[in-house]
């Protein structure tokens, strides 16, 4: 008689997901709800869902979930924190809702301390409004809004946000990571499980910031997205822990 090696979280619903093909937004649920199930949080784990592509994430989750306006998922995870510190409260963000219209509540919930998880997912582009230039998109990069790529003399340079908050004395744990290879998926899970491990120390606010594809969007297969991410996100969003205040 075999056993079974592989299985779907309890921490995820039973139903298939809206993403497009290659999407990595579900290797990334598949990630937190592992660790939420290893851990044994899942009865007291409170999702905060943002607007964008991952706005349905509430369906996908099997936790207790809250839908915040656009960029409002730390203000929100901030209040259910306070009112239910028993609780494990994490948001779940795209680029465009943490680094853009998001950009003062994330920062300040980082800055204050707040004892949330952040799970944020960076594809440079917005996707579910049609790939326009977001906030992390990359210089000359080609979106719906620049056709002839992102030009920084005008629209700036792209935001590296682990680094900027990492200089907080508020985060206590901020990383870096990346889906394109089972490899990284592996220290993904590593850093997403640390991140939720400082939350449950009653250290502080803790970041993960996951680099993904947008093959959609990107206009390219989703083998093609993967070595565009290689080539061009990852000099650009250089992997790595930015801040571990277990080791400062």
């Amino acid at each position: 008689m075999s056993n079974k090696v592989f299985a779907r979280p309890r921490a995820l619903t039973d139903v298939a997901t809206h993403y497009c093909p290659g999407c990595q937004h579900g290797i990334v649920h598949r990630l937190v709800a592992e660790v939420i199930d290893e851990l044994d949080i899942q009865r007291k784990t409170i999702g905060v869902v943002p607007v964008g592509c991952s706005v349905l994430a509430d369906q996908y989750f099997n936790v207790d979930c809250q839908q915040a306006a656009h960029g409002r998922a730390p203000a929100v995870a901030t209040g259910i924190k306070r009112v239910h510190p028993d609780k494990v409260v994490f948001t779940y963000q795209g680029d465009g809702d943490i680094a853009a219209i998001g950009t003062a509540e994330i920062v300040h919930a980082a800055a204050r301390g707040e004892k949330i998880t952040t799970i944020f997912v960076n594809n440079a582009i917005y996707g579910m409004t049609g790939g326009q230039m977001a906030p992390t998109t990359l210089a000359n990069q080609i979106t719906a809004t620049t056709p002839k790529g992102r030009q920084e003399d005008s629209a700036g340079s792209p935001i590296q946000l682990s680094e900027m908050l990492a200089t907080l004395r508020g985060a206590k744990y901020i990383e870096r990571v990346s889906v394109n290879s089972p490899a990284q998926m592996a220290k993904a899970k590593a850093a997403i499980k640390k991140a939720f491990e400082t939350q449950l120390s009653g250290a502080g606010f803790a970041m993960v910031e996951v680099l993904a594809t947008c093959p959609t969007n990107w206009g390219k297969t989703p083998v093609e997205a993967t070595r565009w991410l290689n080539e061009n996100m990852l000099p650009q969003f250089p992997l790595g822990v930015y801040k571990n205040a277990n080791e400062v």
